[in-house]
């Protein structure tokens, strides 16, 4: 069966996400946009985004090919985080095949099967959960159907097993079934498996891409290759907020190997026979900027500051304003998290071939649809003349949820004739990416006499996240106010305490901040849960059950207190220091997946060390275990790295710094030596994975800290110095 859209004589799924979050957003209004803005984000911090794509036909997400293999082409890209494995997984036990006959590549744009969100959010396995299983169930069906015609027996005579169809010692294979058929119906959708009748679905199945990442095969941007391919290299800004007003190229046209300069109203780039000769060009072209300003780190600290912009209340709950303005007995603290970079191994590039009427773009990317969008209105072509080839990613991390870079590889191409292969170089990754933004908090709350948190206040000022991304519309600054990716882990979940609010301050900042693996979850839930911690010491309280007794009897309550009290069984807690080590306690809810950490930590010295993390997830109905222990594993780790090494500073108008090495990053000697890990299941459906394990480890291993040494530590990266 081709990929190709075939005659169909009814339609029976839906085409989901026509009210995605920006329809969401839409019900907003004016007239009480302070309860509607709260509204909104605290629907945005507990809910889910739909699928938001077409779910009309299996057709264009299945293929059967001529060795019985079915193709899933999947919307969603692979970046790592094993999605492909998941959802072969669950197409697999619908379509009655073995998890070897399954084979899953990324659908590209001209395919028809275009994710019209974008791979991120920790969304791929929980929006397609059902609709792909009705996809791939429906799709048994119209085999079955059309088996039992060519075979001359009733469809329900029919028994599928391992992609055969057989009755009565006759069988067929998927691929004998669809030979030569060129129409198809599409039935009702059938009911649905249940889940104990599931073979793969919660089961630890190998990755479905592990033999071409372990061999080596050529399957990330970086190796893409076409016939006649040229070199591209395009000049970036290095200083702060630099806007391009024009360039001599005339000793550039002159270098060895050169195609051709092209120099556009907003860019220029070169074109050449090699990428060390384009790279070589492109050093000589000299660069007009208009640049307003040379900015400092102090500068961007200041910009950022609690009571710098304008605050937007986006939680509120009692009366924590007037009781904190009233109180004498009030405990505050504040903590900070510098600029992150996303510092991912491969950097963004694209190989572009544009011709007279079509253009295929080959590349790493999370956001195909806008991608393409961006690339056809800029070369003057229709959006269905534009094929955007999605690769596996070499790291994603959302620093490609906006790929511009292909844009201008297209334009390349498009002057010369040819593909051109245009990639960033290292310091032009680090210096031109975007940002996880630096944060500020200021946290107050006052206790009752029996120890418990009366009010609560958490202010949180950030750079931008979500504002400013393609990927969310205009309509949502001025609807939402606050950045709802800045305060992503900011809200405060200890929902049982009588009086407590969060307030964002949104600051634009002068450099390109956005999308972050797990977005402010970490800074925040740094912040929040350190400032949870001391208030457990200053009621003298064990920070388990302070946090347990303050927890509301609810869904999500409940699912929330069965991972901290997971989480402090697994790890044994305890306040006392042994032997030198001790342990921190944190934990976070990020959309509807709770999760708790306890760091055991020691001081060599003068270092921080990380001996064990203890995590307990709920993520819901748990596709793959073995998948999901890996992107916890790998989360810790990158928190680790996050809150303890990583940050970028801003030196006489310029990003810094901009290779390894510089740049910290934990390594091999700073991960911990074990991560035991808890999953809980307390929902039938599958939920977010990849960042919520991001969200407390910052804090465990802050709090543990404290305990050794008892020093607070209200900046990441931490350190003792």
């Amino acid at each position: 069966m081709s990929k190709e859209k075939k005659k169909i004589s009814r339609r029976k799924f839906i085409v989901r996400g026509g009210l995605g979050t920006m329809g969401v957003l839409a019900i907003g209004t004016y007239i009480f946009r302070n309860s509607i803005r709260r509204g909104i984000a605290g629907a945005m911090n507990t809910g889910e985004i739909p699928y938001n794509g077409d779910t009309s036909s299996p057709i264009i997400w299945f293929e059967v090919s001529s060795d019985n293999q079915i193709v899933l082409h999947s919307p969603k890209v692979e970046m790592g985080q094993g999605t492909f494995t998941g959802l072969a997984q669950m197409a697999a036990d619908e379509l009655e095949v073995s998890m070897e006959q399954m084979k899953v590549v990324h659908a590209n744009s001209i395919s028809g099967n275009l994710d019209g969100f974008a791979t991120g959010g920790s969304t791929s396995i929980s929006t397609l959960w059902v609709p792909l299983r009705e996809l791939a169930a429906t799709m048994r069906e119209m085999i079955k159907n059309q088996a039992a015609s060519k075979m001359g027996v009733a469809a329900a005579d029919l028994q599928l097993n391992n992609g055969i169809c057989s009755s009565n010692g006759e069988t067929m294979t998927y691929a004998e079934v669809v030979q030569g058929v060129s129409e198809w119906t599409i039935p009702d959708t059938p009911v649905l498996k249940n889940l104990k009748d599931y073979k793969y679905i919660g089961k630890p199945v190998a990755r479905v891409d592990l033999k071409d990442k372990v061999f080596g095969a050529p399957i990330f941007g970086m190796d893409a290759t076409m016939p006649e391919m040229l070199y591209g290299s395009v000049v970036r800004p290095s200083a702060i907020g630099a806007k391009f007003l024009d360039a001599d190229i005339s000793k550039a046209e002159k270098m060895p190997g050169v195609v051709k300069v092209v120099k556009e109203k907003d860019f220029v780039g070169v074109v050449a026979n090699s990428q060390t000769e384009a790279e070589n060009a492109k050093n000589m072209i000299n660069v007009q900027w208009q640049v307003e300003r040379s900015w400092q780190t102090a500068d961007i600290e200041a910009m950022i500051a609690v009571g710098e912009g304008e605050p937007f209340v986006i939680q509120k709950e009692g009366k924590a304003k007037s009781i904190l303005e009233d109180s004498k007995e009030i405990i505050s603290a504040e903590y900070k998290s510098p600029i992150g970079a996303h510092a991912q191994l491969e950097p963004n590039g694209a190989l572009a071939y544009v011709e007279e009427d079509k253009a295929t773009i080959i590349m790493s990317t999370q956001v195909v649809k806008i991608t393409r969008d961006e690339i056809a209105e800029r070369i003057g072509l229709n959006k269905d003349q534009v094929n955007i080839v999605p690769t596996f990613l070499g790291g994603g991390f959302g620093r490609r949820l906006h790929t511009p870079n292909g844009m201008q590889a297209a334009v390349l191409s498009k002057a010369v004739g040819k593909p051109v292969k245009c990639f960033f170089t290292r310091k032009e990754e680090f210096q031109n990416d975007t940002f996880r933004p630096p944060t500020h908090h200021l946290l107050k709350a006052t206790l009752t006499p029996e120890g418990l948190i009366e009010a609560l206040e958490h202010n949180v000022s950030s750079g931008d996240v979500a504002f400013g991304s393609p990927m969310v519309p205009r309509i949502a600054e001025p609807l939402l106010g606050a950045d709802l990716g800045a305060w992503r882990g900011g809200m405060i979940q200890y929902e049982g305490i009588p009086n407590y609010r969060t307030i964002s301050w949104r600051k634009k900042l002068p450099f390109a901040t956005s999308w972050w693996r797990s977005l402010g979850l970490l800074a925040n839930t740094f912040a929040v849960e350190s400032f949870i911690d001391e208030l457990a010491v200053k009621a003298k309280k064990n920070p388990v059950t302070f946090r347990i007794d303050q927890i509301q009897d609810n869904d999500r309550g409940f699912r929330l207190k069965e991972v901290i009290k997971a989480a402090a069984e697994k790890s044994g807690y305890t306040d006392e220091v042994v032997n030198g080590r001790a342990m921190g306690f944190a934990a976070s809810t990020d959309v509807n997946t709770p999760c708790a950490q306890v760091a055991e930590v020691s001081i060599e010295n003068n270092e921080i060390k990380v001996h064990k993390v203890t995590c307990a997830m709920d993520p819901g109905l748990v596709i793959n275990p073995d998948q999901v222990k890996a992107q916890c594993e790998g989360a810790i780790i990158m928190g680790i790295s996050a809150s303890m090494f990583e940050k970028m500073e801003v030196e006489d108008g310029e990003l810094t710094p901009t290779i390894y090495g510089p740049y910290q990053m934990a390594t091999i000697r700073n991960a911990p030596k074990e991560i035991d890990l808890v999953l809980l299941q307390n929902s039938d459906h599958p939920g977010a994975v990849g960042e919520p394990p991001l969200g407390p480890i910052g804090a465990a291993v802050a709090n543990a800290v404290f305990r050794l040494t008892g020093k607070r530590l209200r900046s990441m990266p931490l350190s003792l110095v």
